[in-house]
């Protein structure tokens, strides 16, 4: 059993607990920023956008290590920055753990010596046991003499995450922390982040543009474009109701449309081409005949067998696009109503046993329940 393990299991808090991140910033430029977000004791929350959309400049805002032109940000009572009355603490006084994704170690140092360069809160004489404790909850004791460069990847990312706790900071923020290694040990120090966030009551806050890696680790994820805050909510939520055609493409969601509002003797319906689609919910507070843009999650469509019915949204269509990922296949299927594109997955052993391929004909039922509907429609859509 490692060490880091051995310490869960017994329950003792490997850093003091701390209060809630609360960051509110904007300027106009040099980099523009219009962020509003907050960050619980023990939440890890993610930042997730394009390059340039102000990830990394907010973490730099809540080290301290950039002053934005107006906003607030604070941990628990203590204001770290404050525009409207002067105050900005510098990077030392807020008690940051910060970890890079080139980890940032000095390379003339032992790997105990750059965990003991964080310890000078304690006195001398305990910092190198410390440093130690702090080497054998990342699983590297016995490597503490080693040089970076005698380092693998992986080990080098845990000297810096170890020396980042061992400051004992009210907040950890991770930028694209486990971008430089391979997909085998990535996956194995997600698995080590995810074991420590149970001794770790402190605000985390992660910088990364994998949505896979943001799934899987955070409680929260937070769409940020061109500085700005866009949506902050669950993965499941995200990605099953955005807030706008806008969060759906900078998550990768691809069933966008256009549709209008209409009233039929079953009801009000969603009209797309010549299709009537039952929704579940939303339309009645629209008006008749209003443009309205929807989103299908992927989930949602679902292959129909040539011999099977449903009381659903049933479309026929022609696959015009298969795509084999190990497991999942992904699928583009032209409706032959609409003339538009639907793309989901499906596993890659129902695509074979359904004998799937370009210009092939199925059958998809588009669930009522899945279909949420973005009322402001931008001018310009594209699926």
């Amino acid at each position: 059993m490692s060490d880091l393990h051995r310490t869960v299991q017994e329950g003792g808090p490997l850093l003091p607990a701390s209060g809630r991140l609360e960051v509110a910033v904007q300027q106009a430029g040099p980099i523009p920023l219009d962020a509003r977000f907050h960050c619980e004791a023990g939440e890890l929350l993610a930042l997730v956008g394009p390059s340039g959309s102000g990830k990394t400049s907010l973490l730099r805002a809540i080290a301290g290590l950039m002053t934005p032109r107006s906003g607030r940000i604070a941990c628990g009572e203590n204001a770290w920055l404050d525009t409207a009355t002067g105050v900005d603490l510098g990077p030392q006084r807020r008690r940051i753990g910060l970890v890079f994704q080139d980890y940032a170690l000095f390379p003339h140092l032992t790997a105990r010596d750059n965990i003991r360069i964080a310890l000078r809160h304690l006195e001398p004489a305990q910092r190198s046991e410390q440093a130690a404790r702090w080497l054998a909850r990342v699983h590297l004791d016995g490597l503490g003499e080693r040089y970076p460069a005698q380092l693998s990847g992986g080990q080098r990312q845990r000297v810096a995450l170890a020396r980042a706790l061992a400051r004992e900071p009210r907040v950890l923020l991770l930028d694209e922390p486990f971008s430089a290694v391979d997909q085998v040990t990535r996956r194995r120090l997600q698995r080590e982040l995810t074991r420590l966030r149970e001794q770790i009551r402190i605000p985390i806050v992660l910088v990364t543009h994998d949505l896979d890696e943001a799934m899987a680790l955070a409680d929260r994820l937070c769409v940020l474009h061109g500085g700005k805050s866009l949506q902050i909510g669950d993965a499941e939520t995200l990605f099953r109701r955005p807030a706008s055609a806008e969060v759906a493409r900078l998550l990768d969601r691809h069933n966008l449309f256009r549709g209008q509002v209409v009233d039929t003797p079953r009801g009000r319906r969603l009209q797309w081409g010549s299709l009537m689609l039952e929704v579940a919910g939303g339309l009645e507070r629209l008006s008749l005949g209003q443009a309205v843009t929807w989103y299908l999650p992927d989930s949602d469509v679902v292959l129909l067998r040539c011999d099977s019915h449903s009381r659903g949204n049933v479309v026929a269509g022609r696959v015009s696009e298969v795509i084999v990922m190990g497991g999942t296949t992904s699928l583009a299927v032209s409706v032959d109503q609409v003339g538009e594109t639907l793309r989901f997955d499906v596993s890659t052993h129902a695509a074979r046993r359904g004998a799937l391929a370009r210009g092939v004909q199925v059958r998809l039922a588009l669930l009522a329940e899945g279909i949420h509907l973005l009322p402001e429609a931008p001018k310009e859509m594209t699926t």
